[in-house]
């Protein structure tokens, strides 16, 4: 085990360690295989024994029968030595697997490697599919590490919803709490994977607030008597003679009781079949979380919540997973007829539904401290790979957002362009205009993507960020939709009374337009576009409009001190186009279209 040690948080330090790790991970894992292929290589040499001792002492009579157990004994031991060894050899495997993704975040090679969130995507969302939260090479791609489902709905429910200022602050002391506990994010990469693939939170939280099946205790009674009498009668046919009838009509009486009850216990069973495992696993990482030293308010208060009680969560999930193993020991075909004498599955469905009258209704809770406790993780995680990223000030009033050396947090740290920019106070609209591809989008998204990772409680990619609570909204992607029937324009208008809407909501609206009205003539644009804008300044709203059309660049004068307007500019190098991607005041004067036509070899 690598013992933890503080390091200077630097990502060529951070790519040192996780580099020392994984070379101790995968050491570990070639041990473990290794000792795999002797312990199954044993297995046959036991097996081969055992037959040449079966020779000896049935067929040449050289031996006692007791000699046999020596081998069989041997045998059961490497069987029960397979699977620890299985077990922790797959263990070694994910922690492998755990700092190769970690090292391909740290060296830029993280797209895809990572959850896409594609389920979390809604087209209808303000800024979802606009500032590309979701996907192959988006931001939840990039900073969620988390291994359960609680986890990943968490994370996503905090992207895609500000939280307040009370509320990030608190975020924020947490994540800078856990950046360096690598160790502890591997912990929860084991324990979480095998939970992520059997368990579904909902489910699970859905199974614990329904109501006992079972609420008279004479039920559980009658099963139990009968089930005593059963086996009694069984015995006294052996024993005293007393011959079969008693014994099958017991049985009969039995089967009766055992088809009266088979919904039910369907019911109470059904949704935990086959999950003694998982539930097992949930239980150590609860236990893991309950004795972790933490000193913020938020991660103290997420383990409160975990032991409300007298009895830790951990501890009760555990029993939960002892019923559920107990209870699959009537699928083993040799303990099936004594499981169906003694009433094993309704006993043990009366079992569990009194564990759930008494600790169902918290399972949600607990699932719910654990997605957050992993979303922090990532946040973590992501702070610890990138300590240039700064914790944003976050102001509890007005409309501001002011950044020095923005970046886009996607886009590698060697060719990110950084600009300074701030809107606020007096300042509600900043108009773009450039040519194409000079970075007036990508502008705008590095804008939506840090007050979205800002108002989660994460880094940003900035030397500083002051901002409030803002509500985003954008239409960097608005689309047409042949099968909604909506053409691109009428995507753009309807994602427009949106951002209208919200900016009547409680929080203030930071708008992120691009190529306003693009889809109809220079007159319905322009007019359509100041009334707009206007509209959305009036309202208290702050933001970010790009156009193309000069005519609307114009807008911004006639709001005075209210509007700005900035550009980006190209260059033509012989026949190639050269961006700077650096943000200049003012209106820009030239276009590139004619100049990107020829140079895809259009005659124009």
């Amino acid at each position: 085990m690598l013992v933890e040690e503080p390091i200077t948080p630097s990502r060529e330090n951070v790519l040192l360690d996780y580099q020392a790790r994984l070379k101790i991970r995968q050491d570990a894992r070639a041990r473990w295989d290794l000792l795999e292929r002797v312990i199954t290589e044993g297995r046959l040499v036991l097996f081969v024994l055992a037959l040449v001792f079966v020779w000896l002492i049935w067929g040449a009579g050289k031996l006692q029968a007791v000699w046999l157990l020596l081998p069989v004994g041997l045998f059961v031991v490497l069987v029960m030595a397979h699977a620890w060894v299985t077990r922790s050899g797959r263990d070694a495997e994910r922690a492998v697997e755990f700092y190769e993704k970690g090292i391909a975040r740290v060296e830029e090679r993280w797209s895809g490697k990572g959850e896409t969130g594609d389920r979390f995507l809604d087209t209808e969302h303000p800024y979802a599919a606009d500032l590309d939260l979701f996907g192959v090479g988006s931001l939840f791609d990039r900073i969620c590490t988390a291994r359960t489902r609680a986890g990943e709905d968490t994370l996503a429910d905090w992207l895609l919803a500000p939280a307040s200022p009370e509320v990030v602050r608190a975020r924020q002391v947490a994540v800078q709490e856990l950046r360096p506990r690598v160790q502890l994010r591997e912990e929860l990469e084991l324990l979480g994977a095998d939970i992520r693939a059997g368990i579904d939170p909902v489910a699970l939280a859905e199974w614990g607030r329904a109501p006992r099946v079972f609420k008279s205790v004479l039920v559980p009674l009658a099963a139990f008597v009968l089930a005593a009498l059963t086996v009694f009668s069984l015995f006294a046919w052996e024993l005293l003679r007393v011959g079969p009838t008693p014994f099958l009509g017991l049985l009969l009486v039995e089967l009766v009781f055992a088809w009266s009850f088979s919904g039910l216990v369907h019911k109470t069973l059904g949704p935990l079949d086959r999950r003694a495992q998982e539930l097992g696993l949930l239980s150590h990482l609860l236990k893991r979380l309950e004795h972790e030293p933490f000193q913020s308010e938020l991660l103290r208060k997420i383990q409160t919540g975990l032991a409300r009680d007298a009895e830790a969560a951990s501890h009760r999930i555990a029993r939960l997973a002892r019923l559920l193993q107990c209870l699959e020991a009537q699928k083993n075909q040799l303990f099936a007829p004594l499981g169906g004498i003694l009433l094993w599955s309704i006993q043990f469905a009366f079992a569990i539904d009194a564990w759930r009258g008494r600790s169902g209704p918290e399972i949600a809770g607990w699932l719910a401290a654990i997605g957050e406790f992993e979303a922090l993780c990532s946040l973590a995680s992501y702070s610890w790979e990138n300590p240039a990223d700064v914790f944003p000030e976050i102001i509890d009033e007005g409309a501001e957002f002011d950044a020095k050396d923005l970046g886009h947090p996607l886009l590698p740290l060697g060719t990110v362009v950084r600009n300074d920019l701030a809107i606020g106070g007096e300042l509600r609209l900043i108009m773009v205009s450039g040519s194409n591809m000079s970075g007036k989008s990508t502008l705008l998204r590095s804008v939506g993507l840090n007050t979205v990772l800002a108002l989660a409680g994460a880094p940003v990619r900035a030397a500083s960020l002051r901002l409030t609570p803002l509500a985003v909204g954008a239409t960097l992607r608005v689309q047409d939709s042949l099968q909604a029937g909506r053409s691109r324009f009428y995507a753009e208008i309807t994602r427009l009374r949106q951002l209208v809407d919200l900016s009547r909501g409680p929080i203030p609206l930071l708008f992120l337009i691009d190529e306003i009205l693009s889809g109809t003539n220079s007159h319905d644009r322009s007019v359509g576009g100041e009334s707009l804008i206007r509209g959305l300044v009036n309202q208290g709203a702050i933001g970010f409009v790009t156009t193309h059309d000069l005519v609307l660049a114009e807008i911004a004068d006639r709001l005075g001190d209210s509007a700005r307007n900035v550009h980006f500019v190209d260059h033509l190098e012989g026949e190639t186009l050269h961006f700077d991607y650096q943000m200049r005041p003012g209106v820009v004067r030239k276009s590139n279209a004619l100049a990107l036509m020829r140079a895809v070899g259009l005659e124009v």
